[in-house]
């Protein structure tokens, strides 16, 4: 059985090649992600790639085998079905699961798993939007972009919610930016680096790009 280490590694490595959109994932985002020094991150790796999970090539990086891809799939099904019972069974708030997903992903039983799966009636999203993977680690592919991308009068509903930190989800959350809502892009202020929302109550709330880069959405007419 992998260790608690080995499949934090694994996961972290494959959220990691989806933020930056390429395989190989340099040692310095891996160790930021682990909250490790790089050579304790490097030894880590090197171990990694001895059980066939990552390939490593030095000043490039480290990219997931076909093995430690479907690692990290299992790792993330557990998480993300953990927190969306955390929040659906339990009623616990949407900002405080993430840690205490974090804990159980790695101890619970694929029987129980698959047994709160069926409860929820598969799901395939989480709390946050992010998609469920299959028990034979298959993802539904999704067509999102990030609100700092979207048009002005392009309407959108809010589909993903990318920073998982509580004082982010809190702060999304008391403005209104959850799952489902719909938002018209009113404007776009490159000078002072924000962008205008209007909701379909006729309220508007203006946001940082920083912040609008990790709210994703999809055309609101789809779905």
């Amino acid at each position: 059985m992998p260790t608690i280490t080995v499949e934090n590694y694994v996961k972290q490595i494959y959220l990691a090649a989806q933020e930056i959109g390429r395989p190989e994932v340099p040692m310095g985002k891996v160790s930021a992600a682990l909250g490790v020094v790089p050579g304790t991150a490097t030894t880590m790796i090197k171990s990694l790639a001895n059980l066939g999970l990552v390939q490593y090539e030095p000043w490039v990086g480290v990219r997931l085998t076909e093995k430690g891809r479907n690692l990290a799939l299992q790792v993330l099904r557990r998480h993300r079905l953990i927190e969306i019972f955390l929040v659906e069974v339990l009623k616990m708030d949407w900002t405080e699961i993430h840690e205490e997903a974090e804990k159980l992903e790695h101890v619970i039983s694929d029987r129980v798993l698959e047994r709160i799966d069926e409860v929820l009636g598969h799901p395939t999203e989480d709390p946050h939007g992010d998609p469920i993977p299959t028990a034979d680690g298959r993802l539904i592919d999704r067509k999102l972009e990030s609100l700092v991308g979207c048009d002005v009068g392009e309407r959108v509903r809010i589909a993903q919610i990318a920073d998982q930190d509580p004082d982010f989800l809190g702060f999304v959350h008391n403005f209104g930016l959850v799952l489902g809502t719909e938002l018209e892009v009113e404007d776009r202020n490159t000078a002072a680096d924000s962008i205008t929302l209007g909701f379909t109550n006729n309220r508007s709330i203006t946001l940082g790009t920083t912040a609008a880069a990790k709210i994703f959405v999809e055309n609101a007419s789809s779905g």
